[in-house]
């Protein structure tokens, strides 16, 4: 159409959508679906590390009033299909971890439920176990690909030879911490069996980042056709990327459900288990190296990655992405090697990849900075690529320097003193950092399907798009009806977007920053078959579906936003105490759909980055293979005191080829590079390097800072 008809929706800051429900309750989450006469789950966890349950004696558990069944790995339904090691829940009396689902009570009440747990005893043949993660292991092995399906490794040219005949060099290790998703709603299943035995039907009300995938793999465990299985979830309580693949406790609820006669079961993660078998983030150890020359651009650049995985089931984050794409050097290696332990399998956590793997080389930037006696942004714009360095394909767009120059602008950064330790404030070392941002763009062709229909309404006329995405937070059900509004050229309060159900069209999980890219292209592309079939006069019931077509410029071009990251720390004379009192990300993202939710987001990520930097660590006791610290009472994470000013800001970019939209993905960028800015800011306040997260008192605290 060569003239819109109706203001444009995109670009406005516009209330949620869904705001209205949630601060008036009325939004439902997986818990509060209404089902009639719920039975309650709670199961039995394992105590010991490794080994095999010998013995489970449910006796006193099913003499308590209200218990209506226990489940063992000798008395469960056996699943039709039990290949994923992590889903295949009671199929088996092996113990791969501490924390594993061992049995299970149903019960007509979870208070029922959770003191027939306790009283039943599990007896168990313990084998050593093994959880330590080194880089000097004999066992490290090498996976044949690293999340999703990256190469392992990457090699061009000769770093060796050029780290030997470096004028400048860095070369260091650095290390990044266990850490647990936690988001406000923990994990929560609802599993109800209908149709019989002839006919076998399951409605399961989840907390997930993906109904569609979700559905996939329950059909699979209990061999179902797809649609034989509803996942609704209108509303989620963040995840953080653990809700993006399924985890035992659907099965378990699903498994549960089969025997309590058409009854609903719910099962609700409690905090504590949220610790034990639904993700977390693999610590990693980087040796990171930078050779440059005596200007300071590189000439090698190399990250060596050793993580950790199950012993049961892989999961290998791609740690080492970062350092293949961010800066020019003609000599570029990456490795990523693992350790099979005796530990659940990580997951996602926002940003995988680029949020642990920004860590070292942007760290390891600041020290060749200081080596060659450069500012640290000045170093970064002297080592910007041409093209892609490690696809050679030419950028869609790339502003990271400019992301460095206004955010060197907004922040102040001309006044910043070069030497480290310049600045005492009172009783506060005073200092200020910076790093670098990315997170690609992920692209799906044909993955999603998007419909819209036409409803003539009494008053009015009303178009009705449906997608199976999922809301986590982060905004979608605003930004697709301004997506769809646009499309349609027509008024946001004409349409009425329809998600978070399977028995809508398919889409892919709300995942790598990629939903908006993958859910609005499909309903640009439906909105758009529609008005090429109705014109502006449909009638009631007009409807038409679309996939996402491939326009083929992920083949032409290298895509990704960017960011910078700038911090400023205070450090404690006398105590080492750590306060940031001021952080901006400045980034290049696209089109920014809707000013309001894109802030929100950024500002969390940014804020989840200061939490990796300062607080956020999973204590594991290897004695038992266990981590202690399994609640927010001591798992600790950044709270509204300790972020007095996150500013997020972004820089006017377009972009046509990633999507229609001209959006790039913001879920996740802005954590990415947050941790390397501070840890940047408390060696420019106290000239103490710190390379292992969290940057904690007793790392920063010596004698010498007492003036």
């Amino acid at each position: 159409m060569s003239e819109s008809l109706h203001p444009r929706a995109m670009g406005t800051a516009r209330e949620r959508v869904d705001g209205w429900a949630k601060v008036t309750g009325t939004a439902p989450y997986a818990y509060e679906h209404r089902v009639p006469d719920p039975a309650y789950l709670h199961p039995v966890q394992s105590t010991v590390a490794r080994g095999r349950v010998t013995e489970v004696d449910a006796r006193a558990a099913t003499a308590l009033d209200g218990v209506l069944t226990v489940l063992t790995p000798f008395n469960a339904p056996r699943l039709r299909r039990d290949d994923d090691p992590e889903l295949a829940v009671l199929q088996s009396d092996e113990v791969w971890f501490r924390g594993q689902l061992v049995a299970a009570v149903v019960a007509e009440t979870p208070e029922i439920a959770r003191q027939a747990a306790d009283l039943v005893r599990v007896a168990y043949e313990v084998r050593p176990h093994d959880v330590t993660l080194s880089a000097d292991r004999a066992d490290l092995y090498k996976p044949d690909v690293v999340n999703p399906k990256h190469p392992t490794d990457t090699l061009t040219g000769d770093p060796d030879t050029a780290f030997a005949s470096a004028s400048r060099a860095v070369d260091a290790t650095y290390t990044t911490a266990m850490y647990h998703n936690n988001p406000m709603e923990p994990h929560t299943t609802v599993a109800l069996w209908h149709g019989g035995n002839a006919s076998p039907a399951l409605t399961l009300y989840d907390s997930t980042q993906g109904v569609h995938p979700l559905r996939d793999a329950v059909a699979a465990l209990f061999e179902l056709s797809p649609d034989r299985i509803r996942v609704v979830s209108p509303y989620v309580g963040g995840g953080f990327g653990s809700k993006g693949m399924p985890h035992a406790h659907v099965a378990l609820t699903a498994l549960a459900a089969t025997r309590v006669e058409g009854r609903a079961v719910k099962f609700a993660v409690t905090r504590q288990q949220m610790f034990s078998f639904v993700g977390y983030r693999t610590p990693t150890i980087q040796r990171m190296r930078l050779a440059a020359d005596a200007d300071g651009r590189l000439t090698g650049i190399s990250n060596d990655v050793v993580e950790l995985t199950s012993r049961y089931k892989e999961f290998a984050e791609q740690t080492g992405l970062p350092t293949r794409t961010m800066y020019a050097a003609p000599h570029r290696r990456t490795t990523h090697r693992l350790a099979a332990l005796d530990l659940s399998v990580p997951s996602w956590m926002r940003a995988p990849g680029e949020c642990p793997g920004m860590f070292a080389p942007e760290v390891a930037m600041d020290e060749l900075a200081e080596a060659c006696g450069l500012d640290p942004i000045e170093l970064r714009i002297r080592n910007e690529p041409e093209r892609d360095p490690e696809s050679g394909m030419p950028y869609s767009t790339r502003n990271f320097v400019a992301c460095l120059t206004e955010g060197a602008r907004w922040f102040g950064w001309d006044s910043r003193p070069r030497l480290p330790r310049s600045t005492l404030d009172g009783d506060w070392w005073v200092g200020t950092g910076v790093a670098g941002s990315t997170y690609p763009v992920l692209r799906r062709p044909g993955s999603a399907w998007a419909s819209v229909r036409y409803r003539a309404d009494a008053d009015r006329g009303r178009y009705e798009v449906s997608i199976g995405a999922a809301d986590l937070g982060t905004g979608a059900w605003t930004v697709l009806t301004q997506i769809a509004a646009d499309a349609l050229d027509v008024s946001p309060d004409d349409i009425e977007v329809r998600i978070g159900d399977s028995d809508l069209p398919r889409a892919p999980v709300a995942g790598g920053s990629s939903g908006t890219t993958n859910w609005g292209s499909t309903v640009v592309a439906a909105a758009r078959r529609f008005r090429d079939k109705y014109g502006f006069t449909p009638t009631d019931g007009d409807e038409f579906a679309a996939t996402m077509p491939d326009d083929g410029h992920a083949e032409r071009f290298a895509m990704a936003a960017y960011g910078a990251q700038f911090a400023e720390v205070r450090v404690n004379v006398y105590t080492g105490e750590i306060r940031v009192p001021r952080l901006l990300g400045v980034f290049a993202v696209g089109r920014v759909i809707n000013p309001r939710t894109a802030r929100s987001q950024l500002v969390g990520g940014m804020t989840m980055g200061l939490s990796m930097a300062l607080h956020e660590t999973s204590v594991l006791d290897e004695r038992l293979g266990f981590v202690v610290n399994h609640d927010l009472a001591e798992y600790h994470i950044a709270t509204c005191a300790d972020v007095p000013s996150v500013e997020a800001r972004w820089i006017a970019e377009e972009d046509p080829y990633p999507n229609p939209m001209g959006s790039k993905g913001i879920g996740e960028i802005g954590i990415v590079g947050t941790a390397a800015a501070i840890a940047n800011a408390v060696y420019h306040a106290t000239g103490i390097r710190v390379r292992d997260l969290p940057i904690t008192n007793d790392k920063v605290f010596e004698p010498a800072l007492v003036v």
